[in-house]
């Protein structure tokens, strides 16, 4: 069998599995640092779920419930997107376990 060259290929990409994502657990991908939420200061203006790039905000009757650590990267935009004054999301250093 030959490989295609660059120029046979398909434009684009084929998902033949939708949803496959959730198969996915980025959060082992997390490097370290991980988002706390913190209920007792939360307006619930959703800023976190609508800029979280991986889904990693749970929200349950359009209120923030938490964090779904299997999916969250700890890139921290829930944390600078946060506007309330403190925040209700801050960045700490996860253990790790080797």
């Amino acid at each position: 069998m030959t490989e295609k060259g660059w120029k046979e290929l398909t434009i684009g990409t084929i998902n033949l599995e939708a949803g496959n994502s959730l198969q996915n657990y980025t959060g082992t991908f997390r490097s370290g640092e991980k988002p706390i939420f913190k209920e007792e200061t939360c307006i619930h203006c959703l800023f976190c779920w609508v800029f979280c790039p991986d889904s990693a905000i749970i929200v349950k009757d359009n209120k923030v419930k938490g964090i779904d650590y299997n999916y969250c990267k700890g890139c921290g935009i829930c944390v600078i997107e946060c506007p309330t004054k403190p925040k209700s999301l801050e960045m700490v250093v996860e253990e790790i376990y080797l």
